[in-house]
């Protein structure tokens, strides 16, 4: 059943799917996706758990942040959205940018188990040529400012950051671009020591937007977890091999 609820000025909405007595389980998509994405995830739960299948804010039928969040800012709405609606112990299933808030919140929370899939929350390593077009955007932002003013000038620079970004780059409000922009520079690594739950980290083996080095660095970060990798599969490994996600998910989940 489709759902929203306002948590503090945000129109969050979910999924719910699933009896209130039976265990909950917390699903959260990656950038630029919504609940629609992951729908092949939450029907593995269905029927079995209480699913929460969340469209995250600034995505699907969610409303954006009222100003650019961070990691921790995300995390706080789902620690209230975990709040209003009573649950206890759930599980975290995160995809991509859902994986890091899936880091953060199971490194303070009480949850019971945690499944990563592709997961962002390690900093990626920066080239020098990164860093040459950092510091040369910076540039002629700075001058485009100056020669057409603060109005045209941001015009400018948003338009520029259009062109030259990531498709989920440029394909994000401006509000968006800018939150993209704060959380992808966020490293969770000093966090993972200190979850406590069970986790999975399910990985495709060609993974580009979070390599398999990633969740090699997980692995050995987080206390009590283990790791699939599937050859041949991208960064939407639960798509590239379903039977073999699904094998997976129902053996650690005990479905």
């Amino acid at each position: 059943m489709d759902r929203t609820i306002d948590i503090d000025g945000v129109n969050l909405h979910y999924r719910d799917s699933g009896e209130e007595n039976l265990k909950p389980v917390i699903i959260m998509h990656g950038w630029g996706c919504n609940v629609d994405t992951v729908a092949s995830i939450e029907n593995l739960f269905i029927g079995k758990m209480r699913v929460l299948n969340v469209d995250l804010p600034g995505h699907g039928g969610s409303t954006e942040p009222p100003a650019v969040w961070g990691v921790e800012d995300f995390t706080a709405m789902m620690e209230k959205f975990i709040s209003l609606l009573g649950l206890h112990r759930p599980s975290l299933v995160g995809h991509s940018f859902g994986g890091r808030i899936s880091i953060l919140l199971s490194s303070r929370g009480d949850v019971d188990k945690v499944l990563l899939v592709d997961a962002a929350g390690i900093k990626p390593k920066r080239s020098l040529s990164y860093y040459w077009k950092v510091y040369s955007f910076k540039a002629i932002k700075k001058t485009l400012l100056l020669i057409l003013g603060k109005k045209k000038g941001s015009e400018a620079v948003e338009r520029m950051r259009g062109k030259k970004g990531s498709a989920d780059y440029r394909n994000s409000s401006p509000m968006m671009r800018a939150v993209m922009s704060k959380c992808v520079n966020e490293d969770l690594k000093h966090v993972m020591p200190s979850i406590k739950a069970p986790t999975l980290l399910i990985w495709g083996e060609d993974d580009t937007a979070t390599p398999l080095s990633d969740a090699v660095t997980m692995k050995r970060l987080i206390p009590d977890s283990g790791l699939v990798s599937f050859p041949g599969c991208g960064h939407y490994s639960f798509l590239d091999n379903p039977f073999g996600f699904r094998a997976a998910v129902t053996s650690f989940f005990s479905l």
